[in-house]
């Protein structure tokens, strides 16, 4: 007996019935992965920092995603500027992943000497008629949005993300995240597709039941809710989550804050992302146990504390942003079952430790939150290999974000023709 053909990335993506999760070969292939790395990695722009990671001139971080890898420097002009961390004499790494400080980007191989505008200053036994003007650090398309450091590895980067910058400008310069420093960061990984990871990300059916910790502040019916058969009692909380709803947002636009939901998610966009400024439950401050700011230290000149969450999430990356502090994270793919999500928390610059905060305070309940999705990220990878698993129907009422990136990562694929 013949073994059956096996499907390829395309037939996989047709053969997903609409309203129901993808296949579980999309999750587990290496082809399929590395594919995605390709073409939602490094043809996308991508969250990759915050400019809180390079505070300085000569700070350096380094970020591998997949095959490539770039180094993001804040210059002796305080301007950040990103370059592929590739040696322009025989291709050595010039920085590992991570962090540092430097004079110069000194090769470790022969010691080519690049200034942090990247011009190669110096490159030992070339000759007199070598031309150091044309060997200078190969430049990564930037744009910085906020304190976000959005970057694409593509020769021409998708011109949309223009529409994601002026969204977030006036959302987020009340809180000039440029003047704010990293409190916390914290690096795991989760045994899971990145495709599982975004899904999680995108749904708050499971949060009821699993994020015990972020429910304190959070409130799940801003990503949906059923109608159907809610008792008195239900239907009273409704009301009262939907006049409190109305009534913030009325309040933060009379102070001057841009509230209003957009999103740019459907299958002709080529940089997805939503935002919205989200009402926290309990004092509506911040997300922590005690729904209070847990920076007595504002961000930028704010007075009031009651600004609820500018949340916005793209393709790789969500952010959380309060009064009081910001949280943000990103992924990057590892492998079919390994995803690499990177958070940090960020406080005004001036804001001291044991002072204005507590790091448990400001931490516990996003450490909370994403140790509990690693988990239910793992386990339904598991299931999603295990030979019974067939793609279940989504709820129409509260994973419609779900379904809306499965048809726009089909869609992005199709567009780079596969």
């Amino acid at each position: 007996m013949s073994e059956a053909r096996i499907k390829t990335h395309a037939e996989l993506l047709r053969s997903r019935e609409p309203g129901h999760g993808m296949p579980g070969e999309l999750f587990g292939r290496q082809d399929v992965f590395d594919t995605d790395v390709e073409v939602f990695f490094h043809r996308h722009w991508i969250l990759v920092g915050v400019t809180a990671d390079v505070p300085e001139p000569g700070d350096v971080s380094t970020v591998d995603i997949g095959r490539a890898s770039i180094v993001i420097v804040r210059d002796d002009d305080e301007k950040i500027r990103t370059y592929r961390n590739v040696c322009r004499h025989r291709g050595a790494r010039l920085k590992e992943a991570g962090k540092s400080t430097v004079g110069m980007l000194v090769c470790p191989y022969h010691q080519w000497t690049y200034d942090l505008d990247g011009s190669l200053r110096h490159a030992a036994h070339m000759g007199k008629d070598f031309d150091a003007s044309c060997r200078s650090l190969l430049p990564v398309h930037t744009r910085i949005v906020g304190p976000h450091i959005f970057v694409c590895l593509a020769e021409h980067p998708p011109e949309d993300i223009a529409t994601l910058d002026e969204t977030m400008a006036p959302r987020l310069a009340p809180y000039d995240l440029l003047n704010t420093k990293i409190a916390f960061e914290s690096e795991i990984v989760e045994n899971g597709n990145w495709k599982l990871v975004i899904e999680n990300n995108r749904e708050c059916y499971h949060c009821a039941a699993t994020h015990p910790e972020l429910t304190a502040s959070f409130l799940p019916e801003d990503f949906g809710f059923c109608p159907e058969n809610l008792s008195d009692d239900s239907l009273r909380e409704l009301e009262t989550y939907q006049a409190r709803n109305a009534a913030c947002q009325a309040s933060w636009e009379r102070d001057g804050f841009v509230s209003a939901t957009v999103e740019q998610l459907d299958e002709d966009a080529v940089t997805q992302f939503r935002t919205q400024q989200l009402v926290i439950a309990g004092s509506g401050e911040s997300q922590t146990m005690s729904t209070k700011v847990a920076c007595t230290k504002l961000l930028g000149d704010l007075r009031r504390r009651d600004l609820g969450d500018t949340h916005l999430w793209t393709h790789n990356s969500w952010t959380h942003v309060m009064s009081d502090h910001a949280v943000i994270s990103y992924i990057i793919p590892l492998a079919p079952d390994k995803t690499l999500v990177r958070s940090k928390w960020l406080v005004h610059a001036d804001a001291v430790e044991g002072v204005d905060y507590k790091v448990s305070e400001l931490t516990e309940v996003w450490i909370a939150t994403n140790a509990q999705d690693k988990h239910l990220v793992e386990i339904t990878h598991e299931g999603t290999q295990d030979p019974a698993y067939r793609p279940g129907v989504f709820s129409p009422f509260t994973e419609t974000y779900v379904e809306q990136f499965s048809r726009w990562y089909a869609a992005r694929l199709n567009a780079h023709g596969i």
